[in-house]
């Protein structure tokens, strides 16, 4: 006896559209369990989604460029019983039954022109509180607010009774374009386009979508925060001296332990005593949201573009545990099978460029988190002692900060405190 089975996109995190970016599979074709189908990519990451289910595939329900949400019909695989019974996650429909039609996906709308202008988003968030607020969904608001649209500036909707709907958003974000208005009382010029093709031969190349919305909202928190990057450098001669002896006390094969884990916990230790790192502005700016939890992102680079897994509930793990948890969704980013879910709920950054060398680099916060911390790589160095100079590990690290929530001063001690904890690692147990 067969059964048809239906592939699904799973749960995904709170992402309302996904880009399908490439289909692997066709009518006809014999797909195996977890062999991939389909290439997915949100705004954060690639991903590869596999088949749930082993047979022929009967029908393809979507295209590149197509765009699906979580439960969106992927296809449909004919199975024998005991294939079925293998895989409880999807849902069996019976042969006879008629296979859903296909549902048509609407082509790919061009990104609203304020993106592309990078004209501040101050520009269109005038509130009003007075004013009538037509319905729009969660996604549309959320929609809205990563545009910097007051939602409340939306009379009315073109969706059934008035709803407000993504097109509108966009409809209203162009219209303010075209009239001008900034509340800042000046737009940014654009750059002029440049035809390189005179000067000699070129090659077009087009940027993943992570590339071109990281970009987009490096853009945004360039012309937003009001920045400042303080520099330091930590002497971590007696850390790596410990961080050796772990190693060399571990099994061959066994996940060795790298100075960031260490750097992770200080940053941590140091967040518990200066709660505004570990904090967000509301989005009128008036309100400082303080976090009861620790969630650290490591930006990590990835043949797509740089992404950012989340490592939750830092102060409660061990330097072994975060090593484990680092690597894997390390190995998950590069191989693009990070969830969104995997990349959201940060409470502070740390972009290291340990690896590839440098001085000093000045990092851009992730908003909407406060603080960056950067890290280059460790060199021997001559410190004077008061008597002599000694040889010396030192590390430099670079913190980057919203200085509308946190001024020089909190931000030199909280630079001094992390350097406390990494001078003796020690204090981490007290």
């Amino acid at each position: 006896m067969t059964v048809l089975i239906e592939i699904k996109v799973p749960d995904v995190g709170n992402v309302a559209e996904i880009d399908v970016v490439e289909v692997l599979i066709q009518a006809g074709d014999v797909v195996a369990l977890e062999q991939t189908v389909a290439v997915l990519e949100t705004d954060k990451a690639s991903m590869e989604l596999p088949s749930s289910a082993s047979g022929t595939v009967q029908q393809v329900y979507i295209k590149p460029g197509d765009k699906v949400s979580e439960g969106s019909l992927i296809a449909t695989v004919l199975v024998n019983t005991e294939a079925a019974s293998a895989a409880p996650a999807v849902e069996p429909v019976a042969a006879a039954v008629e296979a859903a039609p296909v549902v048509e996906a609407k082509a790919p709308t061009p990104p609203p022109a304020v993106v592309k202008s990078a004209v501040p988003a101050v520009a269109v968030t005038q509130a009003d509180s007075s004013a009538k607020v037509a319905h729009a969904s969660p996604s549309v608001r959320l929609f809205a607010r990563e545009l910097g649209v007051d939602i409340s500036k939306i009379k009315t909707g073109s969706g059934r009774k008035g709803r407000i709907l993504k097109d509108d958003v966009k409809v209203f974000v162009k219209k303010v374009m075209e009239e001008g208005v900034v509340a800042t009382g000046a737009g940014i010029p654009s750059i002029p386009a440049v035809d390189f093709s005179v000067f000699g031969e070129i090659e077009t190349q087009k940027l993943s979508k992570i590339k071109r919305l990281t970009g987009q909202n490096l853009s945004r928190v360039w012309l937003n925060l009001p920045m400042v990057t303080y520099h330091e450098e930590v002497d971590i001669t007696e850390m790596e001296a410990f961080r050796n002896a772990l190693n060399s006390e571990k099994a061959k094969g066994e996940l060795k332990i790298t100075g960031l884990m260490f750097i992770i916990k200080a940053l941590v230790a140091a967040m518990q005593q200066f709660p505004s790192f570990n904090a967000s502005l509301s989005a009128d700016g008036e309100q400082l949201i303080l976090k009861k939890y620790f969630n650290i992102g490591i930006a990590v680079d990835t043949p797509n573009g740089l992404v950012v897994p989340v490592l939750r509930d830092v102060n409660n793990k061990t330097v072994n545990q975060l090593a484990l948890e680092l690597a894997e969704k390390s190995e998950k980013a590069r191989q693009g099978k990070l969830l969104p879910s995997d990349m959201q709920g940060g409470c502070m950054t740390i972009s290291s460029l340990g690896g590839l060398g440098g001085t000093s680099f000045t990092p851009i916060v992730n908003a909407p988190e406060v603080a960056i911390l950067g890290v280059t790589r460790s060199k021997m160095q001559p410190v004077w002692n008061g008597k002599e100079f000694e040889p010396k590990l030192m590390l430099p690290l670079d913190l980057t900060y919203d200085h509308r929530v946190i001024d020089g001063a909190e931000g030199a001690k909280f630079m001094a405190t992390i350097k406390y904890y990494l001078g003796d690692i020690r204090r981490l147990l007290l």
